[in-house]
């Protein structure tokens, strides 16, 4: 089962990685900012949520991750290099696959170690959401996070998912992909009919 975790884990931060690297070439960066924002948001939630929960930080001791976005970032300048364009879709749809992959793991870190339903949610808006926000204030991009379409939302949802299946006894492979689903159809139907929580009338 931890190998199942390893993967999904890398399977996250590949690509968010890939939706840093598409920022990065969409704002025109150099070579060393492209590896930059590609780590930083592949890493940034995970990162601060070990920091949190008083973990050691996942990548400090497994190089598998820093390949994973090396990787991840020859894969997408090769793409970018062949077609010449990038939309600004592709960019939200990676980044939607990214949240809902992190979302999940940040909310199954937090209930191995015991914490409850609440925690375990939080950790996973941490997770999902931080390394996206760090991209985007690198690039000098308003954060999805602030953009008023449900973004963190999409986590929250994702985690209550996750938690209150684990409470139905389901396995947990089972548990991971409901959740992880969960969370990706609700951010693409936001982003497709501009879903938004409304608070204030301007």
């Amino acid at each position: 089962m931890s190998e199942l975790y390893h993967w999904f884990d890398l399977l996250g931060v590949m690509v968010f990685a890939i939706s840093g690297t598409l920022l990065a070439h969409r704002k025109q960066m150099d070579g060393f900012g492209v590896v930059v924002l590609a780590t930083a948001t592949g890493i940034g939630g995970g990162t601060l949520r070990d920091i949190v929960l008083d973990q050691p930080v996942f990548w400090l001791h497994d190089t598998s991750y820093i390949y994973c976005i090396l990787i991840a970032v020859a894969l997408s300048i090769w793409w970018l290099n062949t077609h010449k364009d990038i939309s600004n879709q592709l960019l939200q749809v990676a980044d939607a696959f990214g949240l809902a992959f992190f979302a999940v793991m940040g909310v199954q870190k937090a209930v191995s170690l015991g914490m409850p339903d609440t925690t375990a949610v939080i950790m996973g808006v941490l997770t999902g959401c931080f390394g996206g926000l760090i991209r985007d204030v690198l690039a000098r991009e308003i954060p999805l996070l602030l953009k008023g379409e449900l973004y963190a939302i999409t986590c929250i949802f994702g985690g209550i998912v996750y938690t209150q299946a684990s409470h139905l006894g389901l396995p947990t492979e089972y548990v991971m992909w409901l959740s992880m689903a969960a969370t990706l159809l609700l951010r693409l139907m936001a982003m497709r009919f501009g879903l938004i929580l409304h608070v204030f009338k301007y």
